[in-house]
């Protein structure tokens, strides 16, 4: 039997949050900005930015008065040039004209001047320390200790006047790293790293205290969701275990994309942080119009309002897992879950009380009356859980079906059928030697020690765990390190329910509570249920819920980095600087393209959001001027200055000689 690899044989020190257990919010120094602070006993504020450019200053009000409307409690502002951020003082004062105080974020990449502009005119200034001091050409150098010394010297001597300046008007700071944009210098000294992130910041951050200099904000950026996570647990472990003042955090994950996508890939990173009481501001970065932004933030931070009266879970005090890298937790194979199997879709029909063959379609199975042959698409589910109502009609090669246990037993033909226990069944039933069982299991079930016995000693079942508890993530892990102290190595499946919620809410709770079990290493299968829609309303409705359900379970698996069943798009949420159209070129593109699974393509507005913000995909699809763009392959350039109406045909091109092109299905 084959196993996953396993980190548990060392036990790591708790030190990026208060707790795993109990949710506490991690306690932060107060920082200023305009009339809204932030941290400490503040509420976690929301954020958005701006994609008017900025010299249209009546189209930048607009769109913020639009913002604010939403719910943003920050506006950024990009400000590439001397000019944008010049600017930004008939933004601000047109803003206050009309009554509207929203402190204002200059957002600085390049240009070292513009910020110490900007930063005599608005509330806050974000650099990013990947870009501000230093130019990217992605060389590989190898620094003596006293060459990387006088690197250090040369940024101070850059960085120095904004900090003063900052200091003199009381202006706020964002360090903002972002994975993408690490300067040569990091990479070449901690390479691609979690550790490359934070040693950027922290560079930065050492000359601020340097001049007593502390209203500042961090945030470590990143469009893999597993690297952003483990970023910012390691910064807020560097800070406290080198002395460092607890500065509050920005959260975001970069380039998320649109739609439901965006949504599910913002709360896998968010929400597995904001479980941990990490994050003091919050932006949601989407493909779309600004305004949008906001809600998903709000709805994703208010979910922990009232969390700290959850049901109490046993403490956890030291990590059998290294929470600053991935290991997929140790797990035997059963079935096709757990081992080196991919993690595994059940959908749930448990509340159906008749499953047609058309139900199906829903769950990327087609049946085609005419041929008398099944076909299965990319998202086609690998069981079905069918409660008290097994299908009368024969599944699909390779989908099997689970039933509880009561049926189970009335079943004939058991060949492609499987039984699900209570754990009271399991430690009581007669099912004949051999057979595979699913288990369901609570935590507290997990204090019955005839069950404990006969866990250690089993081979031949998969678990299915679910609570009840409000603090569902975190007791969740609970039983996932009871199962790795215990050295249970039974695969399981995470199952949560979402009653009476709305999609958007069910689809970002289930994207935040599985989703950051994943990325820790922790599931090898996911099953998503309510138990209201599926009993009542009409076919068109039963399938819309069972048809979201299913993507949104595909959605999270792709968005923790487990499974990858369709095409990413690594798309900037548009600013100022954009050279085209973001979302009609997203939409261009993902038409043509959104057959390739697992490829993933970055869409970036223009040079800084380029080669270094999609650092993880295999295309890239980058604006370099108006009506111009140039194609990457990872992050070489391909071609150049390719006109925009040839450029999504160029791209094909690049991606079909790389051999990774295969001509979309017939549409049936």
């Amino acid at each position: 039997m084959s196993v996953t690899s396993d980190s548990a044989s060392l036990i790591h020190p708790l030190r990026y949050a208060e707790s795993l257990s109990t949710y506490k919010r991690r306690e932060t120094i107060e920082v200023n900005i305009g009339d809204v602070p932030l941290g400490a006993h503040h509420p976690i504020r929301v954020q958005s930015m701006t994609t008017v450019d900025t010299m249209d200053t009546l189209g930048s009000v607009e769109q913020t008065i639009r913002m604010v409307n939403a719910g943003c409690e920050y506006v950024r502002i990009t400000a590439p040039s001397v000019n944008e951020a010049r600017n930004l003082e008939n933004i601000r004062n047109e803003l206050r004209k009309r009554g509207y105080h929203v402190p204002l974020i200059a957002d600085i990449h390049f240009t070292p001047n513009a910020a110490e502009l900007a930063a005599r005119i608005v509330e806050k200034v974000r650099i990013n320390p990947g870009n501000y001091a230093d130019k990217k050409k992605f060389e590989t150098i190898d620094y003596s200790d006293a060459a990387y010394e006088a690197e250090l010297q040369r940024i101070r001597d850059k960085f120095l006047p904004l900090v003063k300046i900052c200091k003199e008007y009381g202006t706020a700071m964002r360090i903002g790293t972002n994975h993408g944009s690490l300067s040569d210098r990091i990479l070449s000294r901690y390479g691609d790293t979690p550790l490359g992130m934070v040693e950027s910041a922290l560079e930065f951050l050492r000359i601020c205290e340097d001049e007593k200099y502390y209203n500042i904000v961090l945030s470590m950026k990143a469009s893999n969701t597993q690297v952003m996570v483990q970023a910012y647990r390691l910064l807020v472990d560097k800070l406290k275990n080198e002395g460092f003042k607890p500065y509050p955090l920005h959260l975001g994950v970069t380039e998320a994309g649109d739609g439901e996508d965006g949504r599910i890939k913002s709360a896998v990173g968010i929400g597995a942080l904001l479980e941990d009481g990490l994050g003091d501001t919050v932006r949601v970065s989407l493909t779309e119009e600004p305004e949008f932004e906001a809600p998903v933030a709000r709805a994703l931070i208010d979910r922990y309002t009232h969390r700290s009266g959850h049901k109490a879970i046993k403490e956890i005090n030291g990590l059998r897992l290294d929470p600053y890298q991935y290991h997929r937790r140790k797990s035997i194979e059963v079935l096709n879950f757990g081992g080196g199997n991919v993690p595994r879709v059940i959908a749930d029909f448990s509340h159906s009380a008749a499953i047609g063959i058309d139900d199906l379609k829903s769950v990327g199975h087609f049946y085609f009356s005419l041929t008398d042959k099944w076909n299965m698409n990319d998202q086609g589910v690998d069981f079905i859980y069918s409660g008290d109502h097994p299908v009368d009609f024969m599944f699909p090669n390779g989908l099997k079906e689970i039933v509880n246990y009561q049926v189970w037993k009335k079943v004939n033909d058991k060949k492609h059928i499987f039984p699900l226990l209570t754990s009271k069944e399991y430690v009581l039933n007669e099912v004949p030697s051999g057979e595979t069982v699913f288990i369901k299991l609570e935590l507290d079930e997990l204090e019955d020690q005839a069950l404990l016995i006969k866990l250690e000693k089993e081979t031949k079942a998969v678990l299915l765990i679910h609570t009840e508890n409000t603090h569902a993530y975190a007791e969740l892990r609970r039983l996932f390190f009871e199962l790795i102290e215990r050295e249970i190595l039974l695969p399981v499946v995470v199952c949560r329910p979402f009653n009476y919620l709305s999609t958007e809410l069910s689809t970002l709770y289930a994207a935040t509570d599985v989703g950051g079990l994943l990325i820790d290493g922790f599931g090898d299968g996911i099953m998503l249920s309510s138990q209201k829609e599926l009993s009542q309303g009409d076919k068109s409705f039963k399938a819309d819920m069972l048809k979201t359900r299913n993507s949104v379970s595909f959605g999270i698996l792709q968005a923790a980095r487990t499974r990858m069943s369709k095409t990413e798009y690594i798309s900037c949420p548009s600013c100022g600087r954009t050279l085209f159209d973001l979302q009609e070129t997203t939409a261009m593109i993902r038409k043509r393209t959104d057959h390739l699974k697992g490829v993933k393509i970055g869409i970036m507005g223009c040079i800084v959001n380029g080669p270094g913000e999609m650092a993880d995909a295999d295309y890239g699809y980058v604006g370099s001027g108006v009506g111009k763009i140039t194609l990457y392959k990872g992050q070489d350039v391909v071609k150049r200055n390719v006109p925009s109406e040839n450029a999504v045909d160029e791209l094909i091109d690049i991606i079909r000689q790389d051999g990774n092109w295969i001509e979309p299905a017939p549409v049936i």
